[in-house]
């Protein structure tokens, strides 16, 4: 069994009010309003917080051939990370108000340069409010800090050209976030292509969710995926989305529902069109 990756907003309050409190970190963005992430960080946050914009530190440079939220570096995000006053010794707990849609995406990237005690918020910031969590507001400097020292990774990733190769592999699972119409190809607001990578199975990322933006319990969300995977083990299974950011929501439900060791692409969709070369399915 794996650890719970989720922490409720009682025992975040217990926590921080501990002799030793984790970094919290507010990943909230907005897609169309690239700004409004901050700004809802500035106006109120979880006391300590600091603030993980997706375009400034979960992302690394853009090629147009790349995706649309490419990783960074490991060693460009471990000095991040420790920016953060992040240790390996540290305990972090991540959140947003979109659902955990961005904070997932710091969940698997601190993971990624080999940080364990990592937590994500249930219910984000919507559930520490009716937790009657207390709030500051303003700007919040980075605590500062050396380099993060890079671990081995904890979790998985595919290139494109594995992927590529593997289309045909009957061993592979691949599992796209996206909402159902983007991936048939009905409509597409944000790549230039529409479809889905052929072989592809849909499991919307907000299906992960109850309707109170909280995670379903592990048992429902280990039978929802073991419909959805079939006889495929979770090791064989490989997440994309459009831009590698809420497929780390589905890697994180299955974490929940005890099902570790699948992989991200992290170049997802938007990597995937940008080369003409590789095939599109629609449907």
């Amino acid at each position: 069994m794996t650890m719970n990756p989720l922490i409720s907003a009682d025992a975040l309050r217990a926590r921080l009010a501990g002799s030793q409190p984790p970094v919290v970190l507010d990943a909230g963005f907005d897609l169309a309003d690239a700004q409004a992430g901050r700004r809802d960080f500035e106006a109120a946050h979880l006391p300590g917080a600091q603030h993980a914009d997706l375009d400034a530190d979960l992302c690394g440079a853009k090629t147009g051939r790349n995706g649309r939220h490419p990783l960074p570096d490991r060693e460009a995000f471990a000095t991040t990370v420790g920016r953060w006053g992040v240790t390996p010794a540290t305990p972090v707990v991540v959140h947003d108000r979109q659902g955990g849609a961005f904070a997932a995406r710091l969940w698997w990237m601190l993971r990624w340069i080999g940080h364990a005690d990592v937590h994500l918020l249930d219910g984000g910031f919507a559930a520490w409010l009716a937790a009657g969590g207390a709030t500051e507001a303003g700007a919040v400097a980075p605590r500062g800090g050396s380099r993060y020292p890079l671990g081995a990774p904890l979790v998985a990733t595919v290139p494109a050209d594995t992927l590529l190769a593997r289309l045909d592999d009957a061993t592979l699972r691949l599992v796209d976030a996206r909402a159902p119409e983007r991936f048939r190809g009905d409509v597409e607001p944000l790549d230039p292509v529409a479809g889905h990578i052929p072989g592809a199975v849909n499991r919307f990322f907000k299906d992960n969710l109850d309707a109170d933006g909280r995670f379903k319990p592990a048992s429902r969300l280990r039978a929802e995926f073991a419909a959805l995977l079939g006889a495929h083990a979770p090791d064989t299974v490989v997440h994309q989305c459009g831009s590698g950011v809420t497929a780390c929501h589905n890697l994180l439900a299955m974490e929940i529902a005890g099902l570790p060791g699948s992989a991200l692409y992290p170049g997802s969709w938007s990597e995937w069109c940008a080369d003409p070369a590789r095939p599109v399915a629609r449907g």
